[in-house]
């Protein structure tokens, strides 16, 4: 498993190293007011790709820690709950053997 990580990370190298030399050529991007950024291509490319990311990133990180501190508070809540009383059964329609 350790080899087939290696030859696919050289692979997915080799393939973006290919693109970017491929893919050198200078592009202007204008901006509102007159701005104006020149920079290779794969410059463009990649900057795009890395705010698409870390907007994505940090859209979703509300959630991830709403989940953690819900866990936390459950986590919480089911040991005091062991530690007080016998274990709850969770059906209501299901009685103890006698």
């Amino acid at each position: 498993m350790r080899y087939l990580s290696l030859i696919s990370g050289i692979a997915l190298f080799l393939l973006a190293l290919g693109f970017a030399l491929k893919n050198s050529e200078s592009v202007t991007l204008h901006y509102f007011l007159g701005y104006q950024w020149e920079a290779p291509l794969v410059v463009v490319l990649v900057t795009a790709f890395c705010l698409g990311t870390a907007s994505g990133i940090a859209a979703t990180l509300g959630h991830i820690f709403k989940q953690r501190r819900e866990i936390q508070k459950l986590r919480r809540e089911a040991k005091i709950s062991m530690q007080t009383s016998a274990p709850i059964s969770l059906d209501a329609n299901v009685q103890p053997n006698p």
